[in-house]
């Protein structure tokens, strides 16, 4: 054998000095005269081949004639591979080429396939080669070779052999292509893969065997356990090539689970510690919104808190916990005893209190409770109808006389929807309540009874037909606030009402109008009265007194004058009976549109809206154009809302073009840089905190009827929360102003001079008072003057230094930037009150955060004060960078249109 290898080489040798334009001709003129005798001449035919591109067509013609002349084929084929190098890296390869023919020839010759001793041998051969050979070879080696014939016991020791040497991930693939998982040890398998980041390949290696899925996510439930210390695994593999430590923590195995939960369909209490640990983050969820925003009633509260723990002892344990650092021991002892938790497993004090506070708390709930009804009837708004004149329908003979009366031509009908929270959780909510307003009373639809009944009873398609006619009735006005967000649930909960909003006609979107209202510089406070500014004893009282309004509740504020109570908006509204509060406050949120509707109608001009509000928006759909899809699967829509398909012309269609004023997003927690960007140019931004579940923006989504900004994976589960088009996906790896550009770009937002600046980079406010040079030098050189720390604490919260905090924004008002408009003016009569100055509403002036030398700049004249964080701004360089850098963009005086 070793001198037939001489021989080889040595002819190999001789014929490689031969010209290649020889060889060239001769493999024309006569290609098999010297080929069939020996694999590796052959090789070297082909090599000269593969390196001429006009010759591709001749080389599968020459591999073919070759393998007919060689005495034996697949011996031919290994020799070949075990010569040449080529085919040991990622791509396409003359090796790769070379196999796969041979694989398709072979099909048409079955004959030369081996058997017994000989196929062995070759088998053992090519075991040597798919330990070095990449993924794309190993499935046609494996055909070629009949290694699914092979001895098991022969096959998996290879495997251990390579898994030994440290190539785990050559040791899963071939694995996974000779299906030899459920003979090996999964977690010896897995781990080394998961400490190099290769989930994807962990995530195929169980892919096709159930039993071995459960057992992984069981390994990694375990690796997830409190006191599970996870440097016992990473410290087995101290030496491991591309081992990425900081990849390798109970978060991302959290990640994991859920994904392979999802994946694979698994019970998740398969998974207990997992589990355990997002009930616990919920948990603290509700701590942080009861006890730190406080815009959670006691009764919501306490019934996600319940529905979240159960009957868990290891939440309970954690629940009295937190109980105790958030509230006191009398609060945590009656929790405590509502678990019915052994006194073992009580914390020092709780124990003790159990027995002395019960009838305490009674006396005291009740009092704060007759407070805070006070309280609200007070500050808040006030349905004006009867209590009797609520209607809560559970059957089809109840609903009945709601239709008749709802049904009628040159109705005016305020509509609104509920649903149980989410909670970041996966899906569209389902909705629970479905509240219409007339005149005189509201009709509350309890559409999972009506659901029940219809399912029993027969008459499944009466409630929908009902609720299409109401919707594509032209002669019927109806009234919303962000009704996109409302149809889109409605039609999740009931699959026969997917269409209505297309039908949909005569709606009025208050949300709309909510948006025209905000771009109004006229004031937004009852009979045009400025903001006022408060004391300090004022100041210090309002402070505190409530999160600021939004959404619906600062659009009643502005027209009728007081906020909505929205404690009950998170309510568990699939719970039954509902309370009274929230029989309520359902009624209050429908029968608020007719009256602000009526307001806005009989006076528009108070509010800055044009005389014929009626006639522009009666009749006008409310859902917004659907935006079109992401990556390869975008549609464009005509601003008519028509689908554009097909041929050239038809992808020239765009969305209508919309002012920054007219366009609201929320963006997701690794898009902070874009939504400050975006917040320069106009647009109202809302982004969710650093420690935000992703999921909170399609919440926030519905219910202000906002789009998604979002990149990467999260993408793929917010899409599904909310209506088509109205989450899009920006590229990660972009910086910032790029980003804000696409954005910009695919939503056709056409950017002027005057919406630069024209909302605050930090709190997103879009009311500003401007104050004169002067009069901005005296209130600086009293804030210094006057004792106390009020100065240094707007300069606090600003989180900026003083030079980056204020020569950026507001660009004062000339012939450079036409159309801008102030959105307020500086009060008369303007008293200062000790070291700071207090506007209503608690927002103290960042006065002290101007540098001297500012006020001394001629070019500066006025300053404009954001009225919600107190931030002060002036004209300076920012500006024109920013409009330079958005050119592509902005729109001229002359251009605007929208």
């Amino acid at each position: 054998m070793a001198r037939g290898r001489e021989r080889r080489a040595a002819s190999a040798t001789l014929w490689w000095q031969w010209n290649s334009a020889d060889i060239t001709q001769q493999i024309t003129t006569s290609p098999s005269s010297f080929r069939g005798q020996d694999p590796l001449l052959l090789l070297k035919t082909l090599q000269l081949l593969w390196t001429k591109k006009e010759m591709k067509k001749q080389l599968k013609e020459e591999i073919r004639r070759g393998f007919a002349g060689l005495e034996d084929p697949l011996a031919g084929l290994l020799d070949m591979l075990e010569s040449s190098s080529d085919w040991k890296g990622k791509g396409h390869s003359l090796g790769y080429y070379i196999t796969t023919e041979l694989q398709l020839w072979i099909k048409e010759h079955p004959a030369v396939q081996q058997s017994g001793i000989k196929l062995k041998k070759l088998q053992a051969r090519v075991l040597r080669i798919l330990a070095q050979c990449p993924a794309n070879l190993l499935g046609p080696l494996i055909s070629i070779y009949q290694l699914h014939t092979a001895d098991r016991n022969y096959l998996l020791g290879h495997v251990s052999h390579l898994y030994h040497k440290g190539d785990y991930k050559e040791a899963a693939l071939l694995s996974i292509k000779l299906k030899l998982q459920p003979d090996q040890d999964v977690e010896k398998m897995c781990t080394p893969l998961l400490l190099q980041d290769k989930t994807n390949l962990v995530e195929d290696y169980v892919g096709e065997y159930p039993e071995l899925q459960s057992k992984l996510l069981q390994i990694l439930d375990m690796w997830c356990e409190p006191g599970f210390n996870i440097r016992d695994i990473t410290r087995q593999y101290q030496g491991l090539s591309r081992y990425k430590p900081d990849k390798f923590n109970r978060k991302m195995l959290s990640k994991l689970v859920f994904r392979l939960l999802d994946r694979f369909n698994v019970d998740p209490a398969l998974c207990p510690n997992v589990i355990n640990q997002r009930h616990l983050r919920t948990l603290n969820y509700l701590f942080y919104k009861r006890f730190v925003e406080k815009t959670m009633t006691q009764e919501n509260w306490t019934d996600h808190v319940q529905s979240t723990v159960g009957e868990n002892r290891w939440l309970q344990g954690h629940l009295i916990q937190l109980l105790i650092s958030y509230c006191d021991l009398k609060t945590a002892a009656r929790w405590a005893q509502c678990c019915n938790l052994p006194k073992e497993m009580l914390p020092y004090g709780v124990a003790d209190e159990l027995q002395k506070l019960q009838i305490q708390e009674r006396v005291e709930e009740a009092t704060k409770a007759d407070n805070y009804e006070e309280s609200k009837k007070k500050d808040y708004y006030q349905l004006p109808i009867p209590r009797a004149n609520i209607h809560f329908l559970q059957t089809w003979e109840e609903t009945l006389q709601c239709w008749e009366k709802v049904l009628r031509p040159g109705q005016v009908v305020g509509i609104d929807m509920e649903w149980r929270p989410s909670f970041g959780m996966v899906g569209k909510p389902r909705v629970s309540l479905l509240q219409i307003a007339l005149n005189d009373e509201v009709f509350l639809l309890d559409l999972p009874r009506l659901l029940e009944h219809a399912e029993t009873e027969g008459g499944k398609e009466k409630l929908p037909h009902f609720i299409q006619m109401l919707y594509s009735d032209a002669a019927i006005t109806k009234l919303g606030y962000g009704m996109s967000g409302d149809l889109s649930s409605l039609a999740a909960t009931w699959p026969a009402l997917k269409d209505t909003d297309k039908q949909a006609q005569g709606v009025v979107d208050l949300l709309t109008v909510d948006k025209q209202l905000q771009k109004s510089s006229i004031d937004w406070k009852k009979g045009g009265r400025k903001v006022d500014v408060l004391s300090p004893e004022q100041n210090n009282e309002d402070r505190g007194f409530r999160q600021p309004e939004k959404g619906l509740s600062l659009l009643v504020q502005h027209v009728l004058g007081k906020p909505l109570d929205k404690t009950e908006q998170l309510s568990n509204w699939e719970k039954r009976p509902l309370r009274e509060e929230q029989i309520l406050y359902a009624a209050s949120d429908a029968y608020c549109l007719l009256e602000i509707y009526e307001k806005l109608c009989k006076d528009p001009a108070s509010f800055g809206l044009s005389s014929d509000l009626t006639a522009s928006l009666v009749g006008k759909s409310s859902i917004k154009p659907r935006a079109k899809k992401q990556l390869n699967k975008q549609e464009v829509l005509s601003p008519s809302g028509q689908q554009c398909k097909g041929s050239k012309k038809e992808t020239s269609c765009c969305p209508a073009p919309i002012s920054p004023k007219e366009f609201s997003v929320v963006c997701d927690n690794m898009l902070q840089g874009l939504g400050r960007y975006l917040r320069c140019l106009g647009v109202d931004v809302q982004m969710l905190e650093n420690e935000d579940d992703h999921r909170k923006a399609a919440e926030i989504a519905r219910q202000e009827g906002r789009v998604i900004l979002t990149s990467g994976l999260p993408y793929q589960t917010l899409q599904s929360q909310v209506a088509e088009g109205r989450c899009f996906s920006v590229n990660c790896s972009e910086k910032a102003k790029e980003q804000a550009l696409q954005v910009l770009k695919h939503f056709n937002v056409q950017v002027s001079l005057a919406d630069i600046f024209s909302r605050c980079q930090v709190c997103n406010c879009d009311k500003y008072l401007k104050i004169s040079r002067e009069r901005m030098r005296q209130l600086v050189e009293g804030s210094r003057q006057a004792p106390g720390d009020g100065g240094a604490g707007c300069l606090a919260r600003s989180k900026e230094k003083p030079s980056q905090s204020c020569d950026a924004a507001m660009p004062a008002c000339n012939a450079a930037q036409p159309g801008y408009t102030l959105h307020s003016e500086w009060p008369e009569g303007l008293d200062q009150c000790g070291a700071s100055i207090a506007l209503a509403g608690g927002t103290v002036l960042q006065v002290a955060a101007i540098p001297p030398g500012v006020l001394d700049k001629p070019v500066v004249t006025d300053f404009y004060c954001c009225t919600r964080c107190g931030k002060v701004f002036w004209e300076g360089s920012h500006f024109g960078r920013v409009v330079s850098q958005f050119q592509d963009v902005l729109v001229t005086a002359g251009d605007e249109h929208l």
